[in-house]
């Protein structure tokens, strides 16, 4: 992979917090999650997509074609990297969603492979802010129905999981394949457990992560 050049190059940045990102299918519980860490950590809670994607992206997914919709998505990961690093020069970030979303979420849409959106992506991804964990939330298809009837904001993508063949099941395939190549992902079930619980349970591996952390730096200043 070749080396970003000017100016083309992120802006540098001194990191103050955990950059935290939340994965998973639609209605597993991203945002709330996402929210209960933000208010605990007090951390900045971001979307990908960020403004001013946000409000652009039912239009896109319904008049684009695969490459310039990929498009799209890719220029709102980038523009999110953005935001993310300004918001890290102040403390923590947690992500509803970040680049695996873009490559697990586009494949499955539009009837792709993964590997075809990965070398797609590659070339971006030394401007991509690393993040500090992934959590990838599983949840069986009841309690994923269960959550869907309570939402309150239900989207296209939302419905689309169980009225169009086979998309939920190609979701989760692609993002567990994606999962076993990040370096920072850790799979966690949500079945039986609430939002505060769940929060919890990341909460603790942080802390976990940061003293690790905090021992290797005292053993080798």
């Amino acid at each position: 992979m070749s080396p970003l050049r000017a100016p083309y190059t992120p802006e540098a940045y001194e990191r103050h917090g955990p950059f935290v990102v939340l994965e998973g299918v639609s209605g597993v519980g991203k945002s709330t999650i996402s929210r209960l860490l933000a208010k605990q950590l007090g951390a900045t809670a971001i979307h990908t997509l960020t403004d001013p994607h946000t409000g652009w992206s039912n239009v896109v997914n319904q008049e684009m074609r695969p490459l310039p919709q990929f498009a799209f998505y890719l220029s709102g990961l980038l523009n999110a990297s953005d935001a993310i690093r300004q918001y890290l020069a102040v403390g923590p970030v947690v992500a509803d969603r970040y680049a695996s979303s873009v490559m697990a979420c586009h494949a499955a849409v539009n009837g792709v492979g993964l590997d075809q959106v990965k070398e797609l992506i590659s070339p971006f991804g030394p401007y991509l802010v690393e993040p500090d964990a992934t959590f990838y939330l599983l949840s069986s298809d009841n309690s994923l129905k269960e959550r869907m009837g309570t939402k309150t904001d239900v989207k296209q993508d939302d419905t689309d999981l169980f009225s169009v063949p086979g998309r939920l099941a190609r979701l989760r395939e692609n993002f567990r394949a994606v999962a076993d190549e990040d370096p920072s992902a850790i799979t966690l079930p949500t079945d039986g457990r609430s939002p505060d619980d769940l929060a919890d349970i990341i909460i603790k591996h942080l802390e976990v992560r940061r003293a690790q952390c905090d021992r290797h730096r005292h053993r080798h200043p």
